[in-house]
């Protein structure tokens, strides 16, 4: 397993869940090597590159809710936590016939979320 570090947007964003819906989340929320090799559009956790994969920014997918993260050394550094229905309304409204990961690897909005998270104070 990989310690997992939340900045102040994704602590917030976490922290605004109920408490169950916290707890449910942090359980099912763990990430090992062997998960992230096995990374996928159809996987509970899936990819996101940008700059032509110079930042490969992972996903993962829970019943109601999607992490943002990064994995650097031994440490899973979460940039966001989002309700599924962000997402699936970004891809309704966008009109995008491609898969979720490949939609939000050229989406600008989607990147300015993840720099927020980049940029905010780890907790």
């Amino acid at each position: 397993m990989l310690q997992i570090i939340f900045n102040e947007i994704s602590a917030a964003e976490i922290s605004s869940l109920s408490t169950i819906d916290q707890l449910e989340l942090l359980n099912q929320f763990k990430v090992s090597h062997e998960d992230l090799e096995q990374a996928g559009d159809e996987n509970a956790f899936g990819t996101i590159d940008r700059d032509g994969g110079k930042l490969k920014l992972y996903r993962y997918k829970s019943k109601d809710y999607r992490i943002y993260f990064e994995v650097t050394d031994k440490n899973v550094v979460v940039h966001r936590v989002l309700h599924k229905n962000t997402l699936k309304d970004f891809l309704y409204r966008s009109n995008l016939p491609l898969s979720e990961d490949k939609a939000l690897s050229e989406s600008k909005n989607f990147w300015k979320l993840i720099e927020e998270g980049e940029k905010a104070q780890k907790i």
